[in-house]
């Protein structure tokens, strides 16, 4: 039995504020060389990312992945438009979901596993301000409650 292991390169800290996350699903990615080698550096931002599906495949747009530092012509470009390794009827079920008002699928995570890049993505719905407001009370509400355990 292999073990793999998880290395997270880059997090999408922000759709969690902003979406509220109903599913997640885990999509291999197509690389170049050298976008896997700036990866392993850590280089990448997955801010103001989004996957859309086209054609009944899943593309991930504006991903940064610096250019590989020793990298020459053979370099990448940073904003690419990458495809996403999903099968069909993960595809279709996921274009049904968001067939329905304000769906939109965020990738939340870009990781190794073993020695593949994998992303998580996030079948998400938009949230409120108020809706955000709330999240941030309640947040504030349970560290409150922590600390005042921790003190006792």
């Amino acid at each position: 039995m292999v073990k793999c292991t998880m290395q997270i390169v880059a997090q999408n800290r922000k759709a969690f504020h902003d979406y509220s996350i109903e599913e997640t699903i885990e999509a291999g990615i197509v690389l170049m060389g050298t976008e896997v080698k700036s990866l392993r550096d850590g280089k990448a931002n997955l801010k103001d990312s989004y996957v859309i599906i086209k054609e009944s495949e899943a593309y991930l747009f504006n991903c940064h992945i610096s250019p590989y530092t020793h990298g020459n012509i053979m370099n990448h470009d940073p904003l690419r438009t990458r495809k996403l390794l999903l099968h069909g009827r993960e595809i279709t079920r996921l274009q049904a979901k968001m067939a329905q008002k304000g769906y939109s699928l965020i990738p939340l995570k870009l990781y190794f596993k073993g020695s593949r890049v994998k992303v998580e993505i996030g079948l998400a719905k938009g949230k409120k301000m108020y809706e955000k407001r709330e999240s941030i009370k309640k947040r504030e509400a349970d560290r409150e409650i922590e600390r005042a355990m921790k003190s006792r």
